[in-house]
């Protein structure tokens, strides 16, 4: 009776060695996967900052001014136009100056075309 306790104490030890030994693999390996996403994380952190330093120099607006200059030629006169008070219609003078252009009064009108009968009449 004592052998078959024994025996049965020393297979449950084993048990539990092999199940420790499991359990400690699999905290290892987790272990290992956290650190590669850790690493990860802070490549993308990396090439965020030098994407967000490039969007910083492609969209300044020298950049940009200088571009619409050269390729486009586009000019700053409109703004220069528009700066003025005077072009600025006052309150009391015209109360609806662009009622009366061809745009704001232009309707569409579209055919109204009837479908062909099908022989369906009834349903």
């Amino acid at each position: 009776m004592v052998r078959v306790l024994n025996f049965f104490c020393v297979a449950l030890m084993g048990l539990s060695i092999l199940a420790l030994y499991h359990v400690s693999e699999k905290t290892r390996v987790a272990h290992m996967e956290l650190n590669q996403t850790v690493r990860q994380i802070a490549q993308e952190h990396a090439h965020i900052g030098v994407l967000e330093t490039e969007w910083q120099h492609v969209a300044s607006p020298e950049r940009i001014q200088q571009l619409a200059q050269s390729r486009l030629g586009m000019a700053d006169t409109a703004s220069v136009q528009l700066s003025s008070f005077d072009q600025i219609p006052r309150r009391g003078a015209d109360p609806a100056p662009l009622n009366n252009t061809p745009m704001h009064n232009a309707s569409a009108q579209i055919p109204v075309t009837t479908a062909p009968d099908s022989g369906r009449a009834g349903l």
